[in-house]
C-alpha cells in the first residue's frame, strides 16, 4: 500500500471526517499536526502547492487536497485504486 500523509489541527472536524474514511479503508497513514511545531505549516503549504486549510492529503507524492477532494474520490470508485487497495 502506498504512503499517506494527513496534516490536519486537532479539533479539525474535517479532519476527523478524512481520518474516519481511511480509518473505514483499513489505511495506515502518517497524521502530521501543523501546530506542534511552527515549520510543519510551511512544510504543508509548500507542499500544498499554497493549500493552507486543513486536511491536506497527499497519498505518495500526489497531493489529492482536502477532505472533500478525498471523499470526491472515493465517490467516483479512484480513491482505492490510488491507495492500491
Amino acid at each position: 500500500m502506498v504512503e499517506v500523509t494527513v496534516y490536519y489541527k486537532s479539533g479539525c472536524p474535517y479532519c476527523r471526517m478524512a481520518f474516519g474514511l481511511l480509518d473505514r479503508k483499513d489505511v495506515n497513514y502518517n497524521k502530521i499536526d501543523v501546530e506542534t511545531e511552527p515549520g510543519l505549516e510551511v512544510e504543508m503549504i509548500r507542499r500544498a502547492a499554497g493549500g493552507s486549510t486543513v486536511p491536506q492529503i497527499f497519498i505518495g507524492d500526489r497531493h489529492v487536497g482536502g477532505c472533500d477532494d478525498l471523499h470526491a474520490l472515493d465517490d467516483d470508485g479512484r480513491l482505492d485504486e490510488l491507495l492500491e487497495i
